[in-house]
């Protein structure tokens, strides 16, 4: 990333999971969650465990956060949860896990075994092992699972006119692997997973570009943060509606990006049917 120059004058990033692949629901529901109830031990409460873990990774405005932000978050709903607590089930955050999250950016396997290396503090290990665990299920598991309708052919179109740039919390190895697999990466300029750093860090390449030309394109509310904190216009793939977004993308969204028409009350209008499309707080009931 530190070698990266744009090469056009314009830069569109593109997040991955749940945006450009349909991979989502598959590798939370087959991957992250089994491997939740069984490293956490949460098989008392595992249908909780399950919609919890469900609605912060896929159905919340969570959607798409880093998976140990994800995990506390999934962990602090159960904590509230009714049903769990008449269970008598003690469902416990590790703090060195929080204390962890605090002070590194780089949120991913490669840091946190530097953490358990100098720290020896066996929460941290726990955590390691789960996502440890999370990466062997995907890569076993997560195979033959195209880019959603238009991808390919947005990328086809925005090449010659822009820099396209993989922006994702995803582990670097399977970003690489599944944009290998579909024949993708021709098209962009480079990949940044979680090890690069965070959404916000890696979209920090929209600074090499004009204002006003340069996009981000994110299925999920922390997408649309890390274009604004670089200041650069933002087109939604809605939860659900992912090939009406792509489509639309391809037929008139690109055009706009690159006429300068995009700013406005265009930008307002994604954003406002986007906004309505993923709920803050859970169908369940919640204490505390």
């Amino acid at each position: 990333m530190l070698d990266y120059k744009a090469k056009h004058d314009y830069l569109v990033g593109i997040d991955s999971d749940g945006c450009a692949f349909d991979t989502m629901e598959l590798k939370h529901k087959e991957c992250f969650i089994p491997n939740i109830i069984n490293h956490w031990e949460l098989q008392g409460v595992s249908k909780y465990a399950r919609e919890a873990a469900e609605f912060v990774n896929l159905y919340s405005k969570s959607r798409g956060i880093n998976r140990f932000p994800a995990l506390v978050e999934t962990l602090e709903w159960l904590q509230k949860r009714p049903e769990v607590k008449a269970r008598g089930l003690d469902v416990r955050i590790p703090p060195s896990l929080v204390a962890w999250m605090k002070k590194e950016t780089k949120l991913g396997n490669p840091a946190l075994t530097k953490a358990v290396e100098e720290s020896g503090d066996e929460d941290l290990r726990k955590t390691l092992r789960w996502s440890e665990a999370v990466n062997a299920a995907i890569a076993g598991m997560v195979r033959g699972v195209p880019p959603f309708p238009f991808v390919r052919e947005s990328l086809q179109k925005l090449d010659g006119n822009a820099d396209a740039l993989v922006v994702s919390a995803t582990p670097q190895e399977a970003l690489q692997r599944e944009w290998d697999e579909h024949d993708l990466t021709r098209y962009v300029v480079a990949i940044c997973g979680q090890e690069i750093g965070t959404k916000k860090e890696s979209l920090g390449a929209a600074s090499q570009y004009k204002p006003g030309r340069a996009l981000m394109i994110g299925d999920a509310p922390g997408d649309y943060k890390a274009a604004q904190a670089n200041h650069t216009l933002f087109f939604p793939i809605n939860p659900g509606a992912e090939e009406a977004s792509w489509k639309r993308f391809y037929e008139e969204g690109i055009d706009r990006f690159l006429s300068g028409t995009f700013a406005g009350g265009y930008q307002k209008e994604l954003l406002a049917e986007f906004d309505s499309f993923l709920p803050e707080k859970p169908p369940w009931p919640v204490e505390g």
